[in-house]
């Protein structure tokens, strides 16, 4: 029932999961007392996310809970298809993902996923929710929810709210402070400078590197720019957020005059076409762009195919672009997301907490089945401060507790000067 690129990869697939949970300390706790008390039983799980060794971590923490897993990528090159390999041949696992899927093949596995008839789907950019909505509304009346990790389909779903559109309960896994100021911060930072580095082999150090969005994907971008030696230009439309990298030290201006510029371009901003034809037309020579933002449109491919004269590729996952007057622009990851493109994603320690969140967000929406409104659902702040202290305990670190005195003296009001 599964469809993979090739088999014989599961093996391989099976040693990167294991060294994948020797990282992922926190998840495992989670799937421990999943496997005890069942939370799922008889329950099937449809999934898009990223089809990577961390993810094959949350599929295995799922069904030790007693769920069935259907599971489909969210990014036509973000599957690992050793991992794909390994999990279909596990129980209880349904996989439809290969790395370099067709537009067809991506909405063909997508609705493999929903004729499971899936009780709670888990998203990643909201497209499993959408084509549910879209395309197969009866199925929604049996679902109890449905949870979404990123950003993107954040924007997606308060987007649904607005038009009246949402149908069933949606946990925002992104909202929770362990997802998005860990795996947004940490992890996008790190992972889009590994993909850049596969791709490119260029040395950061002494570039200009321009960062578009300052949210918290950017400023983690932003931060291993800095670290690696780069000047950073951070463009924002967002007063506060360009406010913020001025006082971070980093150069605010308009992508207009950034352009002729920076050296390196990392997109991270979830809208589209933020870098235009106009703007390529200034780069200088050997300039690099990527997106590290969910879909492939925030950088005006289909524009620059119509100013350049010639594409081709020439290194792992690196376009380069002949322009008319003789420059060379370099596009890694085909404007996808660059560290799943060009690299294997966000390390697993940091993704760890990110599906710790999944995980109880699947659990929160079990024990509150039909008492939740059609709306984008934030998690009780004490599930994500457990997640924070499963952490903690997987990195061997302890922290204070208030005394009795602390707990009466911030209760109360009374005590002034």
């Amino acid at each position: 029932m599964s469809h993979v690129k090739d088999p014989s990869l599961a093996e391989q697939g099976r040693l990167n999961l294991e060294i994948a949970e020797k990282r992922m300390a926190a998840l495992l706790r989670v799937r421990d007392r999943f496997a005890k008390e069942r939370p799922f039983e008889g329950l099937t799980i449809g999934m898009a996310l990223h089809v990577t060794k961390e993810t094959g971590v949350l599929v295995r923490t799922l069904t030790a809970g007693g769920a069935k897993v259907a599971i489909t990528g969210c990014n036509p090159l973000s599957t690992q298809d050793d991992v794909a390999a390994a999990l279909a041949e596990e129980e209880n696992v349904m996989v439809w993902a290969y790395k370099g899927e067709s537009n067809e093949d991506y909405y063909k596995f997508l609705t493999a996923v929903i004729e499971t008839e899936p009780d709670i789907t888990i998203d990643d950019g909201c497209d499993l929710v959408t084509e549910m909505h879209q395309k197969h509304p009866k199925l929604l009346e049996k679902l109890l929810g449905g949870c979404e990790e990123t950003t993107t389909g954040i924007i997606r779903l308060h987007a649904m709210v607005k038009d009246g559109a949402l149908k069933i309960p949606m946990v925002a896994v992104n909202d929770n402070k362990t997802k998005h100021l860990m795996d947004n911060y940490y992890g996008t930072g790190q992972s889009t400078f590994d993909g850049i580095l596969r791709s490119t082999n260029v040395l950061v150090a002494g570039k200009t590197v321009v960062v578009l969005g300052y949210g918290s994907c950017g400023k983690g971008v932003a931060m291993r720019a800095k670290g690696l030696g780069a000047q950073v230009i951070v463009t924002e439309v967002d007063a506060f957020c360009a406010l913020q990298a001025a006082m971070d030290g980093h150069r605010v201006m308009t992508m207009e005059d950034a352009s002729s510029v920076g050296d390196i371009f990392v997109t991270v901003t979830g809208n589209y076409h933020v870098i235009r034809t106009e703007h390529m037309t200034k780069m200088k020579d050997s300039s690099v762009l990527c997106n590290s933002g969910h879909f492939d449109n925030e950088i005006d491919l289909e524009g620059l195919e119509k100013v350049a004269t010639r594409k081709r590729r020439v290194r792992h996952y690196l376009d380069e672009y002949l322009m008319q007057d003789g420059r060379v622009l370099y596009v890694a990851g085909e404007g996808r997301l660059v560290n799943l493109a060009s690299a294997e994603g966000h390390p697993s320690e940091v993704m760890s907490l990110s599906f710790c969140g999944q995980a109880l967000a699947c659990e929160f929406l079990v024990k509150n089945k039909g008492k939740l409104p059609n709306a984008v659902v934030t998690l009780p702040a004490e599930i994500d401060d457990e997640i924070s202290k499963l952490q903690l305990e997987a990195m061997g670190l302890s922290i204070d507790e208030l005394t009795p005195e602390q707990l009466k003296y911030l209760g109360s009001w009374q005590e002034g000067t």
